[in-house]
């Protein structure tokens, strides 16, 4: 099985930026396409960033241009590069698998809250 932690969220003001990390544990052998998601208070979960072996990294809409996926060696296998972060952003931020794929254990999250 897998684990995820999720680390790097924190209070910060709105044009802020903050680095989030996702680290892995377990059976991590062949952990390639991941993505971040993150859900606020009363809303669904959403898709932030994907990121996919061999082609350019997806993003949700609200956050082009300011949120940067990018992988990185285990156990920390990839960060989510925040900036001018808007009040909106506020919300648990977890990582784990694309949406097609059966998700592992979902880890605690990491809060990010930002203040206008």
């Amino acid at each position: 099985q897998v684990q995820l932690v999720e680390s790097g969220g924190d209070l910060v003001q709105a044009g802020g930026s903050l680095k989030l990390s996702c680290t892995a544990s377990g059976k991590i052998e062949g952990i390639i396409n991941m993505a971040w998601y993150r859900q606020a208070p009363g809303s669904k979960r959403e898709l932030v960033a994907a990121l996919i072996e061999g082609t350019p990294s997806n993003y949700a809409d609200s956050v082009k241009g300011r949120f940067t996926i990018s992988r990185d060696r285990v156990p920390t296998i990839m960060h989510l590069q925040m900036t001018n972060l808007k009040s909106e952003d506020t919300a648990v931020y977890q990582c784990n698998a694309l949406p097609q794929y059966t998700p592992y254990s979902w880890g605690p999250g990491t809060q990010v809250t930002v203040t206008s």
